[in-house]
């Protein structure tokens, strides 16, 4: 093992490995613990699933057992049980740039005067057309050629 990759200790691998399913069908499996610590590298430098280094195995075997684990729900169940025994805390957190602001809400120069308050609090029902006057319907005039 290179000790420049992310690797479980052996206290967190006593932990998540009771959790892991057993007895699956297919080929042998390739080590749970190296993959594992890939796909926590992975998800801790959030780079691409191919570019995953080959320390942890193929870059599609880390990915594939992600992805199927996800969908089966045993991630969430590693996690739930690891909570439970107190080993880790439940916990979420924002990442601030993924949240959306209106183009006037950055502040900066002007303030709120360059702001068009009357497009950002309009209500989403009100038809913004109906208080327009109907133009008039008369045809062009002819130009004066006298």
């Amino acid at each position: 093992m290179s000790r420049s990759l992310f690797w479980l200790s052996d206290a967190a691998w006593a932990k998540i490995e009771p959790h892991l399913p057993k007895n699956q069908p297919g080929p042998r499996r390739v080590d749970d613990r190296r993959v594992i610590s890939g796909i926590v590298h992975m998800l801790k430098c959030g780079g691409r699933w191919q570019d995953c280094t080959r320390g942890y195995g193929p870059s599609t075997t880390v990915y594939n057992r992600w992805n199927r684990w996800s969908h089966r729900g045993i991630w969430a169940r590693i996690l739930a049980a690891l909570t439970e025994e107190g080993w880790i805390a439940e916990t979420a957190q924002i990442d601030s740039s993924y949240i959306k602001a209106h183009w006037c809400a950055g502040g900066g120069k002007g303030g709120s005067s360059q702001c068009h308050w009357h497009l950002v609090w309009r209500p989403h029902d009100e038809d913004p057309c109906a208080r327009r006057r109907p133009r008039a319907t008369t045809p062009p005039r002819a130009p004066n050629r006298s």
